[in-house]
C-alpha cells in the first residue's frame, strides 16, 4: 500500500463513497480508483467496502476499522507539512476558520484587526455555516480552527477551550409593549417571536429555560443571522431574541433592547480544534488574541 491509496480512502469518506466525485478530487479516472482499491483489498486479504454492483454502498468491519487508521496517517501528513513549514517560516502561513455569522460579524473583527498587524504574512480564510458544518470543517481538513456556541462540546476528537460569555436580549420597536415594565416568562409568550434557527446561538439555552418555566414560545420564525431577525422585526412581525452583543447602538437605535440574562442562562462561545492536529506557533498566537478579545465581553 501507498499514501496516495490511503488519501483515496480517505476522500471516499469525504464524498460518502462515491468513487465518480473522489476520481474528480484526486485528478484521476474512475477506472483508476476502482483499480487502486482493488489493489488494496488484495494486500490486506478482505474486502473493506460492502458493494451493490460497481457502486460502494457501506465499509465493512474491517474498513471501518481501517479508516480509523487512515484518519490518523492523513493527519500526521498534514502535521508534517505544517511542522516544517512554521519551521522554515513562522510569521507566514494560512488559518482557516469556521464559524457562524454572529461571531464573525460582532466578535472576530477586533482579534482579527490586532493579529493581522502582528502577523501580516499571515492569510485569513473564514467559512461560515452552521455548527454540526462547522465541526465537520474540522474533521474534513477544511478549516484549522472552529468558532461557534453549540455542538462542540459533543465531540470528543476536539480540544475545546471556553472563550467568552454572553447573554441573549429581546429587541422590538420602541412602542411595543414589552418595552416598560418587567419582563418575565409568560409576558414574552404572549407575543409571536423571532429567534435563531435549532444549533445556533443558543438557542438552545432559549429552549430549555422556557421548558422549565412550563410556558411555551411562539417561534414564528427562525434565522441562522441576527439581521435578518432584526429586518423582521422592524416589519412588526414580532419580537426578536438574540444575542445581546449583536445590537448595534448606531445601526439600531429605531429598535429597544432588553436584557434577558434572568431568563435566560448564560452562553458560551467556544473555540475549538482538532486534537491530532498541529497548531503554527501563529495559530496558536490567534487563540490568543481570541482570548484576549474575550476580556472585553
Amino acid at each position: 500500500m501507498n499514501l496516495s491509496q490511503i488519501e483515496l480512502l480517505r476522500v471516499l469518506q469525504e464524498t460518502q463513497l462515491n468513487l465518480s466525485r473522489a476520481a474528480e478530487k484526486m485528478n484521476i479516472v474512475q477506472s483508476a480508483v476502482s483499480r487502486q482499491l482493488q489493489l488494496f483489498e488484495e494486500e490486506v486479504g478482505s474486502p473493506i467496502f460492502e458493494r451493490n454492483g460497481k457502486k460502494l454502498v457501506a465499509l465493512t468491519p474491517l474498513g471501518k476499522q481501517i479508516m480509523g487508521e487512515v484518519v490518523a496517517i492523513c493527519q500526521a501528513k498534514l502535521n508534517i507539512h505544517a511542522i516544517a513549514a512554521d519551521y522554515l517560516d513562522s510569521n507566514k502561513g494560512t488559518i482557516h476558520i469556521a464559524t457562524t455569522h454572529t461571531q464573525a460579524k460582532y466578535f472576530l473583527p477586533k482579534p482579527i484587526q490586532r493579529f493581522r498587524k502582528k502577523y501580516p504574512g499571515v492569510r485569513i480564510y473564514m467559512v461560515q455555516s452552521s455548527p454540526e458544518q462547522l465541526i465537520q470543517q474540522l474533521h474534513t481538513y477544511k478549516a484549522d480552527i472552529a468558532i461557534c456556541t453549540e455542538k462542540v462540546n459533543d465531540d470528543a476528537g476536539l480540544i475545546t477551550l471556553q472563550c467568552y460569555q454572553w447573554h441573549h436580549s429581546v429587541v422590538m420597536p420602541k412602542d411595543h409593549p414589552l418595552a416598560e415594565g418587567d419582563i418575565s416568562y409568560a409576558r414574552l409568550a404572549e407575543y409571536p417571536i423571532l429567534t435563531y434557527s435549532f444549533g445556533y446561538t443558543g438557542r438552545s439555552n432559549i429552549e430549555s429555560a422556557f421548558a422549565k418555566s412550563g410556558l411555551e414560545l411562539d417561534i414564528i420564525l427562525s434565522a441562522a443571522d441576527t439581521d435578518v431577525i432584526k429586518t423582521y422585526v422592524r416589519l412588526g412581525l414580532g419580537v426578536g431574541l438574540i444575542a445581546g452583543m449583536a445590537y448595534d447602538e448606531r445601526i439600531d437605535q429605531d429598535l429597544l433592547i432588553r436584557d434577558l440574562s434572568h431568563l435566560i442562562p448564560l452562553s458560551t462561545t467556544k473555540i475549538a480544534y482538532l486534537k491530532q492536529h498541529y497548531l503554527p506557533l501563529y495559530s496558536q498566537h490567534f487563540i490568543e488574541e481570541l482570548l484576549l478579545a474575550a476580556q472585553d465581553y
